[in-house]
């Protein structure tokens, strides 16, 4: 933390964060501060990024400090700032994607492009960390298997249906790695601020299916119900935890790609995907 002081008050303070590399910092501040501009009341204001020093390549991202404690959020107050958010949010293009690639922690996340298709912007996300996961840890049979009909015919029928028969669903600018360590509760106000962002506009439900899988504390049902009760369930609606599923699986390939011994939950991840193409992938693709 950098602080200034006067009289022994301190009068302003900043949260210095060290990165690796010079693309990770940008895209960290440039995503910080589509969220401050959209949501400043829930958002830490980002300072700046520089170079720390040549060797070893490091660079740093400065936001506004913020007395936090990390204990779990509110359902309830959780569940109406991130809807707010994204009832809010504009994307300024009218599409889904971002002006530039965001990362998740170290790991890139194929987003920076704009698309008009959700199901297209999506499929090239899942299947950027399929990749991104068979690098780091090599290839499954079972796995590839499953990703080639989950792109092929699961992600049309069950993300392709939000757009067709005269429906639709408004890129909505998400956080992208939502989970309670990214989440902190102000000690004087109570209010709840979110950081460590890797955004990129979204269908809404995208943000909570990280929501949804075990290894975070915040798969307790309540916050997933909280956020339905303020912003609708996309139609149709009955499919809805499915399509929380599949979006989870997102979730849990980076976590296989970037964790050590992540063997488990890229089993996990293999076993979602088999559920939903017992249920969708019998289907042919649709555009």
């Amino acid at each position: 933390m950098i602080a200034n002081k006067a009289g022994g008050m301190i009068l302003h303070a900043e949260v210095l964060k060290i990165l690796p590399e010079s693309v990770v910092s940008a895209t960290v501040e440039s995503g910080m501060l589509e969220l401050y501009n959209t949501a400043p009341n829930i958002t830490p204001k980002p300072c700046g990024w520089g170079r720390v020093a040549p060797e070893p390549c490091l660079f740093f991202y400065v936001c506004d400090f913020i007395p936090l404690t990390h204990t779990m959020p509110d359902p309830f107050k959780l569940a109406r700032v991130i809807s707010d958010l994204h009832k809010t949010s504009v994307s300024p293009t009218g599409k889904f994607g971002f002006h530039l690639p965001t990362y998740d922690g170290w790991q890139p996340q194929k987003v920076g492009q704009w698309e008009d298709s959700w199901a297209s912007c999506f499929a090239k996300l899942l299947k950027g960390l399929w990749e991104l996961d068979a690098k780091m840890n090599g290839h499954w049979a079972e796995l590839d298997a499953a990703m080639y009909i989950t792109l092929s015919k699961v992600i049309p029928r069950l993300i392709g249906i939000l757009e067709r028969d005269d429906r639709s669903i408004k890129p909505c600018l998400i956080h992208g790695d939502h989970w309670e360590s990214n989440i902190g509760t102000d000690v004087t106000t109570g209010n709840i601020y979110i950081f460590d962002a890797a955004v990129y506009y979204a269908h809404n439900e995208m943000e909570i299916g990280i929501w949804r899988v075990d290894h975070h504390k915040m798969k307790d049902e309540i916050y997933r119900n909280e956020y339905a009760k303020q912003f609708k369930k996309s139609e149709p609606a009955e499919e809805w935890d499915d399509r929380l599923k599949l979006y989870g699986v997102k979730t849990k390939l980076m976590y296989s790609a970037g964790v050590p011994g992540g063997t488990n939950i890229r089993r996990q991840a293999l076993e979602d995907l088999q559920d939903l193409i017992e249920k969708y992938g019998g289907e042919q693709s649709q555009g």
